[in-house]
Formats: C-alpha cells, structure tokens, sequence
C-alpha cells in the first residue's frame, strides 16, 4: 500500500522565518540611493500581485522539495520453509471395525480416519503432501503435492481392502522413504497410521529400521484402538529410530487430537520481512520552483522594479 509523506517535515519551519523576514526585514536600499523612487513605482508594484504569487509560489514550492515528498510502498516478504510430508494409511480389513467413532458408532475407522486425515491436509497449506495405502501391498495413491483439493478427492477414494486383507507396515514404510528419497525439502515427514500388526511385509523389521536411521526423514507413528489391536513398542522403535514420535488413539477424539499435535510439532516456519521502497517526488516541486522564480524575475525585470 503506498502512502505519501514527507522526509524531512521540519523544514517547513523555514516558511516562519520567510514570512518574518517579509514584514520585519523589507530592504531600505530605495530610500538610502534614491529616497523618492518610489513614488514612482508604489502604486503600480501593489496592484501586480502576480508577482507577489509568484515569489511566494517558488519560495513555497522550494521548501516542499526540500522537505523531500515521497511515496512509501511497503511489502512483506514471506520466506516460506515448507515440508514434504508422506501419509501412510492402513487399509487392511480391520479398519472395517466399527465403534471408533464417540459421535457415531456406526462409522466405521477407515470412514473416521480419512475425515481427520482431510482436516489435517488442508491444513497443511505450505507443504507438499503424497499418500500411500497399504494392505497386502503398499501402493502410491498420489505423488507429493501442493494440490490439496485433489489430494482430499484421491483420498475420498480409498476403500477398505483396495490394498489386501492383511497388514504390510514395513513395505509402506519403505514405499513412503522411496517417495521422499529425491525430495530437496530440508524438512522430511512420513506418517503411518496402523490398527494392525505386521504380517505381510517382505522386508523386516531390522531391514526397515536400519533404512529409517539413515534414511532422512522423520517418522512419526499412530496406532489406533485398543493396545491388542496393535504393537506399540514395535511403532515406537520405528519411530525413535528416526527421531520420530509414537502416539496412541484410542477413539476419534484422541486421534484428532494427535493429528493436531503432529501439526504443532511440524509447525512450517514463514520468515517474514519487511521491504519498503520509496518514490522521490522532490523534482516535481523543485522545477516548478524555478519555473516560478524565473518568471518572477522576469516580469520583475521587464516592469523595471
């Protein structure tokens, strides 16, 4: 937004002393060479007050510029350090179980999950985001993006069994790795929600977890219903091993209330700073000021005064 203002306003008190020097100090070099000169010339200099704007006009106007107008145009500018961040879904058959939900225990998890899962995307605003689905198998729903409205559609889409019946954890874990594996991002994130225990992947444990020491992205860990349902140490191991966190939901509340801690946690840091810029307008009075004094001493000249 630019706003006009002046540099220096305290030189407008140059315009006091103007006027005072006008009414107090008036030149008496008439009266000591010439004492009746101006008698001759009183009468028409009063009625030409042209000349008095004039000189006012140009004394006014070289003050102005001296002042220094300008325009100020100030900016933010926003220094953005986004993350890339990987969701990894269970969609084995367990997450058909129902009574996740405190609202309605109707729904069943996978139905409760994605609703928070879509809350916390469109959270994200400065971040990419991709997703991976796994059962049987892990696959890559959708690539890192910063298209949350298509990210939330693709996610709609997923269904309960898309992957497999059973549970792949350590295969999801390495498919999110490899997603994240030419990212540039200085902040890497893989978040894996399970409410199952790992019984079908081909890599194991040892294998994963010496791929999440070196590996360079975070990892954070979610199991959700009950202790029985999931392994807990097992989570927490692959999350430390990255500097990651583990955390437990045992209804839809708690686990809105991780996916919110999650948020805080990866806060995305936005620098900003402030730049102003000024338009110096000094030369548009200053040449009007001259325009006007020349003329000035021109008619001056040409009236003989």
């Amino acid at each position: 937004m630019s706003n006009f203002e002046f540099q220096y306003p305290v030189i407008f008190l140059l315009l006091i002393i103007f006027v005072l020097c006008a009414k107090f100090c008036r030149a008496k070099v008439d009266s000591i060479y010439f004492p009746h000169i101006n008698k001759l010339f009183i009468k028409s200099f009063k009625q030409d007050r042209l000349l008095i704007i004039l000189k006012w006009l140009g004394i006014i106007l070289v003050i102005v510029a001296l002042a220094s107008p300008v325009l100020k145009e100030e900016f933010k500018n926003s220094k953005k350090d986004g993350r890339d961040i990987v969701l990894v879904l269970d969609s084995s058959e367990s997450m058909y179980q129902r009574g996740f939900d405190v609202n309605n225990r109707g729904r069943d998890k996978f139905s409760v999950t994605k609703e928070i899962v879509s809350q916390f995307i469109s959270k994200r605003t400065q971040d990419r985001l991709g997703l991976i689905t796994f059962g049987d198998v892990a696959f890559c729903a959708s690539p890192l993006t910063f298209e949350k409205k298509f990210l939330n559609s693709i996610l709609q889409m997923q269904r309960v069994g898309i992957a497999g019946r059973r549970t792949a954890i350590n295969d999801a874990i390495i498919q999110g790795y490899s997603i994240l594996e030419k990212s540039k991002a200085k902040s890497k994130i893989i978040i894996v929600l399970t409410d199952g225990m790992d019984n079908m992947s081909k890599v194991s444990f040892e294998e994963v977890k010496e791929l999440i020491k070196v590996g360079g992205a975070k990892l954070y860990t979610i199991g959700i219903g009950t202790t029985r349902d999931y392994n807990a140490p097992y989570l927490k191991a692959l999350a430390e091993a990255s500097g990651g966190k583990f955390f437990g939901a045992r209804d839809s509340k708690s686990l809105e209330k991780v996916y919110k801690q999650i948020d805080k946690l990866e806060v995305t840091k936005i620098d900003n700073k402030r730049v102003i810029t000024y338009e110096y307008l000094y030369i548009y009075p200053l040449f009007l000021a001259i325009l006007s004094l020349l003329l000035f001493i021109y008619m001056r000249t040409q009236k003989g005064l």
